[in-house]
């Protein structure tokens, strides 16, 4: 075979060889134009149907009294939970195994998962708090040995500010699995005080002033609620332990508390009514038998 002969057959061959696969590709476009039709189809229908769904979801929020954080984190988790299955959807309507994208998916989530268990035991927990709502932002709380006034709930952690002025951030995590005092939540509270009088004084007399001095006090709560008393508690080492005990709203207990505290004591010295240092009788005994006795 001649040289001139090879090239026309190699030419020929590689003709009908391109024809071939032209062929095929244009049967395999043809046959993926409606899986691609239908899958842009899914797309903008799905991502319609999203879009209602949002607009229902915030219509739903705007009638409810929810926390603020609590409603745009769950309308974000339910925008993107929609579109993940939607891009599903559109990915299998392309021809992707649904089985294996969805296996990958949970691979990457368990991994995350692993990699993130302290953020995502902060995330659940700021979820719980949101959701049950044990104290919202202005309350006066207690917990995880921390007093404060709520400044923020955030999915991952509660920032609380101090008496002192200082802000605390702790994370949800352990906040929604530890007790949690929250004083704001009832409106009112009740003052307990604890006075300790001489034994040498009146207790009567003593416990006349202090009721008489609560009493005058406008701002105490009185029927419905329980009526201001003052109860003998505790016969101590030094002193005769007296609990005082009123209710007040929220916003007048601390100015109340600290009122009473100092007019009280006034009150009671300007009647005679001691308040005893913590002391201590000794008896000494020497070798006469005589007894000498002296206070500490």
């Amino acid at each position: 075979m001649t040289f001139a002969e090879t090239k026309k057959l190699y030419m020929d061959f590689d003709i009908t060889q391109w024809e071939d696969y032209a062929s095929r590709f244009g049967a395999k476009i043809i046959d993926f134009i409606p899986s691609l039709i239908g899958a842009v189809l899914t797309l903008f229908i799905g991502l319609w149907i999203i879009k209602m769904i949002n607009r229902l979801v915030k219509k739903f929020f705007a009638k409810k009294d929810y926390d603020a954080t609590l409603e745009k984190f769950i309308a974000d988790l339910i925008n993107w939970t929609l579109k993940i299955l939607l891009f599903v959807l559109v990915v299998t309507q392309l021809g992707v195994e649904s089985a294996s994208l969805v296996a990958v998916i949970g691979a990457a989530g368990l991994a995350i998962g692993l990699a993130l268990q302290g953020s995502l035991a902060n995330f659940a927990g700021g979820v719980l708090i949101l959701l049950l709502r044990p104290f919202k932002v202005g309350d006066w709380i207690s917990a995880q040995g921390v007093d404060g006034s709520v400044k923020e709930i955030s999915i991952f952690n509660t920032r609380l500010v101090t008496f002192g002025n200082q802000e605390a951030v702790i994370p949800n995590g352990k906040l929604s699995n530890d007790n949690i005092i929250n004083y704001s939540s009832l409106g009112i509270r009740r003052n307990a005080q604890t006075w300790g009088i001489s034994y040498d004084s009146d207790i009567k007399l003593a416990k006349d002033i202090l009721l008489e001095l609560v009493n005058e006090q406008e701002t105490v709560l009185h029927d419905p609620h329980p009526e201001p008393m003052i109860v003998v508690t505790e016969l101590a080492d030094s002193s005769v332990n007296m609990s005082l005990r009123f209710w007040a709203t929220n916003d007048d207990y601390w100015a109340l508390h600290w009122y009473i505290l100092e007019e009280g004591k006034r009150r009671l010295e300007d009647k005679g009514i001691v308040i005893p240092f913590p002391q201590r009788d000794v008896h000494v005994f020497n070798e006469s038998g005589a007894t000498f006795s002296s206070k500490e």
